[in-house]
């Protein structure tokens, strides 16, 4: 499993990352929106903890980016299938 850790904080991003990979998952991290995007495109990724306030793209707009490059299965307003 993959997991994607986007936030500008340092010791946030440190944080969740030993903790994860401590429980033997696999952490990609992102300091930014346009690196976290990057990681996207080029890694599969199954789960995303995204920081909102995001220095030079907010946490919002990356998700739209998401939205309009993969299909999305919904049920209940949560994603259960994503497929990029």
């Amino acid at each position: 499993m993959n997991i994607l850790a986007a936030d500008d904080e340092v010791k946030i991003r440190e944080a969740v990352s030993d903790y994860l990979t401590h429980k033997g998952i696999n952490v990609l991290t992102a300091e930014n929106g346009r690196q976290a995007l990057e990681i996207l495109r080029t890694q599969t990724v199954d789960f995303i903890i995204l920081d909102l306030m995001l220095p030079d793209i907010s946490g919002e707009e990356v998700c739209r980016n998401i939205r309009e490059a993969c299909s999305e299965i919904y049920q209940e307003g949560r994603i259960y299938q994503y497929h990029c």
